[in-house]
């Protein structure tokens, strides 16, 4: 787990937890239940959006409420509310009830969780300096405003867009058990775009991706904003310029900033267990990667490594304890390309013969249940393994990518397509210039089987997003991706412009 200071915030604490969580706790007792968990939980976003030197909307909201969950004559149920009462609290629990006795009538699998050690009285707070809601409005608009203002001013560069989006999430956790734990995760994602109307349209964006850190993040921690701010024109004013790519298999250099969405979708989604199990459809189907290939699945090349993991420092998905109440933890995925590894939670963990789950229950807000949701999936770097520029320097004819953009992929997780933000030309083991118009395509076993090589340590970054979708009704999931810049050998690059390119 990772190692934190500091307490969950007091305006949080001060709440009635422990009391309400007893309320319901006991009347859910009283009804017979096997299984009884409360969640309180208070999400807190902000939301800041700048068009040139201009603030054009800024957002600040809170979620609060209380849910109970149950298992109860096997089934499941569940009530939420928004009101923080004892007599409330103890109303969801009859709730609940009433909805597992509804389940239970019409059959279906026992409900059945695996087992979890008592984690009583832990609370846990991520790593962050400072939380953006102590910043003033003024102080964050002047730094935004100032970035935005010095990219406008730069030569080719007609319009600029920003948006800061951060989150500040405290859960309280209590079950029939024992645990009970309180933890807050504080999330920032900044971003800014340069634009050029021209003879064309041409756009370049910022790389500095979202992260489990505070506003420290925006000035200089972790990401030098006026570094990239500086250079974003050049890049932007190349790129309009570039010629199209020619399509044809060549050889990718790819960077972290564009392989972490490669990953999300083509790893992350399929190694999902209720995908697997075809339990789950929602948000782009469900996997090419069954259970009955579990242990000899080739998914990749050799020097493919993919964990899942709830602890990195400053991950999306870090927690101290998932909503089901399973501490954090590091498991394997893929181990020398082979598939060993599903993200679990506690009622698949139970009904695949796994001792434990490996944490992977989220809910998105108190008013829904938790699901299995994507821990930080990640590709390892290698051991001593190149820089960028030398993979780069083993490229006789290829691309470098740098950047996400589009995606698509069918719904087994297996054939897919992705753009990037810029495409610089390889030759002869030297970038020659940005090409446009660019994708590339494969199936997901081809293509993780090209991996050559994966950089070291110097190159691996965390990337990931906010806003993973999932369920019906759908929930949002902030996870994190992180990956070295990798070698891929013999890939199919597309011509977005050419006829057949979607």
């Amino acid at each position: 787990m990772v190692t934190t200071s500091g307490q969950v915030a007091a305006n949080f604490t001060a709440l009635p937890l422990h009391e309400l969580a007893d309320a319901a706790l006991a009347r859910a007792g009283a009804l017979g239940v096997s299984h009884a968990d409360v969640r309180i939980e208070r999400i807190h976003e902000g939301v800041l959006s700048l068009r040139d030197v201009s603030v054009e909307s800024q957002v600040d909201s809170t979620d609060l409420g209380i849910s109970v969950r149950v298992v109860h004559r096997g089934a499941w149920g569940f009530a939420a509310g928004v009101a923080l009462t004892v007599d409330a609290a103890a109303g969801l629990a009859d709730q609940a009830v009433a909805t597992a006795q509804v389940a239970a009538a019409l059959g279906g699998p026992e409900v059945v969780l695996a087992d979890e050690p008592v984690h009583a009285g832990v609370e846990w707070v991520s790593d962050f300096e400072l939380n953006p809601f102590e910043v003033d409005d003024q102080t964050r608009q002047a730094r935004w405003l100032d970035l935005s203002e010095r990219l406008l001013a730069a030569d080719g560069v007609t319009h600029t867009q920003a948006r800061v989006h951060w989150v500040d999430e405290c859960t309280y956790y209590a079950d029939s058990h024992g645990t009970d734990t309180t933890q807050q995760r504080v999330r920032i994602h900044p971003e800014l775009t340069a634009i050029a109307v021209g003879e064309g349209f041409s756009t370049m964006r910022t790389l500095a991706p979202p992260v489990g850190r505070g506003w420290e993040y925006c000035t200089g921690t972790g990401w030098d904003f006026d570094a990239e701010v500086a250079e974003l024109p050049e890049l932007l004013a190349e790129h309009a310029k570039a010629p199209s790519v020619r399509a044809g298999t060549l050889d990718l250099v790819i960077d972290p900033s564009n392989l972490w969405l490669t990953i999300h979708e083509s790893i992350g989604h399929a190694t999902e267990l209720d995908r697997a199990l075809g339990y789950e459809a929602a948000y782009a189907g469900t996997s090419f990667a069954t259970v009955d290939q579990l242990g000899s699945l080739a998914y990749g090349s050799p020097v493919m490594n993919v964990t899942g993991d709830r602890t990195v420092a400053h991950g999306l998905a870090t927690v101290g304890f998932d909503h089901e109440g399973v501490a954090a933890q590091e498991f394997d995925i893929i181990t020398d390309g082979t598939l060993v590894g599903y993200q679990l939670n506690r009622q698949m963990a139970a009904a695949h013969g796994h001792d434990r789950s490996n944490g992977c229950a989220f809910a998105d807000s108190s008013g829904h249940i938790p699901m299995q949701r994507m821990p930080n999936v990640s590709l390892a770097a290698g051991a001593d393994g190149p820089s960028t520029e030398e993979l780069i320097g083993d490229v006789s004819n290829g691309l470098y990518v740098v950047g996400d953009k589009s995606w698509s992929i069918d719904m087994q997780r297996y054939n897919f397509q992705f753009t990037g933000q810029r495409f610089f030309q390889i030759t002869d083991g030297r970038i020659t210039g940005q090409v446009r118009d660019v994708a590339y395509q494969a199936t997901t076993t081809d293509f993780w089987g090209s991996m050559e090589a994966v950089g070291g340590e110097s190159t691996w970054v965390l990337g990931g997003a906010f806003n993973c979708g999932k369920g019906q009704p759908g929930q949002v999931a902030p996870v994190s991706h992180g990956c070295p810049s990798a070698l891929f050998r013999g890939v199919n690059v597309l011509n977005t412009l050419s006829e057949g390119a979607h």
